[in-house]
């Protein structure tokens, strides 16, 4: 028997695979979200939202992807960067062939004339072309931010023809900062905070309900002391619900408990914060 099958659960509601039905409608992601969707529908040309490790980036970009999805006016991609040795070329490659270029050539001096041509056909069909890029703290040339530069310039009278979202950690900025004329483009900035306690009390019980949860389970000393010991932050939240459960269920026990917590935090070295 598992703790899913124990608790009465359909599935694990803590999982730190990023699953946009559990997608939390925090007041920061709340905003986040609003200003990514503001950025795409108005053509801003570049936003970026900034989040500490573990404050759910990944999470929101896939449900802003969706939003975009439902909506049916864009052509819209994600990008996720996994390292830092990317090349202006590899990416503009990249870039091509999520808005829709089958052949994108090798050379940019091609390269380019395919990306205004393939961006003037999305405008005409009057979508509007937007690229999310996540972990986008990973890149770290001047020259990757150059030619994203050249990107937002594609565009015709009144009108920018691509927005690009940027969604990273704090060395983000720093990293932008490589390319001044890059970084006065920004037209939006946010910055996810992590969840205050009332949010934290809030996403625990509605993750649980998505996995199928008929009663509480988490005592009110319990969820108070999940957010002493996280300060808030999503993906510390969803590790210590999980080890929780797990440990409840070793323990047969119906509830988790203040003393779990405690349990939890210390196996997991964690300290209670402010």
């Amino acid at each position: 028997m598992s703790y899913e099958q124990y608790f009465k659960l359909t599935e694990q509601p803590f999982s730190t695979a990023p699953d946009s039905r559990f997608f939390f409608d925090s007041k920061p992601h709340k905003e986040a979200l609003l200003k990514i969707l503001h950025a795409a529908e108005t053509m801003k040309g570049l936003a970026i939202i900034i989040g500490d490790i573990g404050t759910g980036k990944t999470l929101l970009a896939r449900r802003a992807l969706e939003e975009m999805e439902k909506q049916e006016q864009f052509v819209e991609s994600l990008l996720v960067m996994v390292h830092s040795e990317v090349t202006p070329e590899w990416l503009l490659k990249r870039i091509a062939l999520q808005i829709g270029i089958n052949n994108p050539a090798d050379k940019k001096i091609e390269l380019l004339p395919q990306l205004y041509e393939r961006l003037m056909a999305i405008n005409e069909s009057g979508k509007k072309a937007v690229i999310v890029i996540d972990e986008a703290n990973m890149l770290k040339s001047k020259d990757i931010f150059e030619e994203f530069r050249g990107l937002l310039n594609i565009e015709i009278p009144g009108k920018k023809l691509l927005t690009i979202i940027l969604i990273g950690m704090p060395e983000l900025e720093e990293n932008i900062a490589l390319d001044p004329a890059f970084q006065q483009r920004i037209a939006i900035k946010h910055y996810l905070t992590k969840l205050d306690k009332e949010e934290t009390y809030n996403y625990i019980i509605h993750r649980m309900k998505i996995a199928g949860a008929q009663r509480d389970i988490f005592s009110d000393m319990a969820l108070e002391a999940i957010y002493n010991y996280t300060g808030g932050t999503p993906r510390l939240i969803n590790i210590v619900c999980d080890n929780a459960l797990l440990e409840a269920f070793l323990l047969k026990r119906d509830k988790v408990d203040l003393s779990i917590i405690e349990n939890v935090a210390s196996d997991l070295n964690l300290r209670r914060q402010g």
